[in-house]
């Protein structure tokens, strides 16, 4: 897809734009702001950004339905102290209770506000639990140490339930639940059959360059084609990618399908070519890709992690 298409700025859709939160070291307050994208459907936007302390480490979207028969939560945020104040964010939007919370993925900031949700169901897949349970402290390590004081009494807490996919029908609300892979093992997209919505998880960032620590870009890519096709069929219009702007359309489908593709290829004909890491650390990126957010850290963390694989695969052929 030409440049000019891909580095076109997402426009958030929908009910107006909440402003941008401003995190509060000094009291640890993550100045929550639940925007409405769509009926019954809100989206508390992260920082478009790496980890840091300036914002909290707070750089997902969450969000949550109001579905007239219970509130379903997507994603739980980076802390126990972000989940809490994420539940007295939603109390503030609605009286509905809370019915179930999801936890789209193994990743830390998925799942790491689950503490606050202790009374209710919290589900993911079962790959996604078993990656909680086994990367858990190493995720809660490495926070503390970027995250300081935000992460204070938070404990990795994997969800408890398995979740199958499946299609559930909630007050007027249908819900598909579907199983894809690649930017994980297993990675839950949830669709809004009546809004349009896609709640994406990491199988889509937006004006963001995407995390790799357990990729399989092959399988990545093909499920970029299957949400492709879903939304051709109109299964979708909207899109809330874990890490980004909400935006319509496929433009982040093809954003981090235009990347992986780039990496892949840049890895590949670099081992071929006998390329060392420490030269290829130093690769211009091409100019559709400079404003994205978390540059250069997450290009650098991709190329540490994959390019030694390339490297042994290009050995073998040689």
């Amino acid at each position: 897809m030409k440049a000019a298409i891909l580095s076109i700025l997402m426009g958030a859709c929908a009910m107006g734009s909440a402003a941008a939160a401003q995190p509060d070291p000094a009291s640890l307050n993550y100045d929550l702001h639940p925007r409405q994208i769509a009926e019954h459907t809100w989206v508390i936007e992260g920082a478009v950004a790496d980890f840091s302390r300036a914002n909290g480490c707070n750089i997902i979207n969450t969000a949550f339905i109001a579905t007239g028969d219970g509130v379903v939560v997507i994603n739980t945020g980076p802390s126990r102290l972000y989940g809490e104040q994420q539940r007295r964010a939603i109390e503030r939007v609605t009286s509905e209770p809370v019915r179930q919370v999801l936890n789209l993925n193994l990743h830390p900031d998925y799942f790491f506000g689950n503490q606050a949700w202790a009374d209710r169901p919290v589900q993911a897949l079962a790959g996604s639990i078993d990656g909680m349970r086994a990367e858990g402290a190493a995720y809660a390590d490495n926070l503390y140490r970027l995250c300081g004081d935000w992460m204070k009494g938070t404990e990795p807490t994997p969800a408890r339930e398995t979740l199958s996919p499946q299609t559930l029908r909630l007050g007027s609300h249908m819900l598909e639940l579907r199983r894809l892979n690649g930017h994980t093992q297993d990675d839950l997209v949830l669709m809004d059959t009546r809004t349009g919505v896609l709640f994406a998880g990491g199988l889509v960032f937006a004006e963001r360059v995407p995390t790799t620590p357990h990729a399989d870009p092959e399988a990545w890519l093909a499920s970029l084609d299957k949400l492709q096709q879903w939304q051709a069929q109109g299964l979708f219009r909207q899109v809330v990618p874990s890490h980004g702007p909400v935006h319509t359309g496929t433009s982040g489908i093809a954003q981090t399908r235009d990347w992986l593709r780039w990496l892949t290829s840049l890895m590949r004909e670099s081992a071929e070519k006998g390329v060392d890491l420490s030269e290829l650390l130093n690769t211009p990126l091409p100019e559709r890709f400079k404003g994205w957010a978390a540059q250069p850290a997450e290009f650098h963390r991709s190329l540490t992690q994959w390019y030694p694989r390339y490297e042994q695969q290009a050995l073998g052929h040689r």
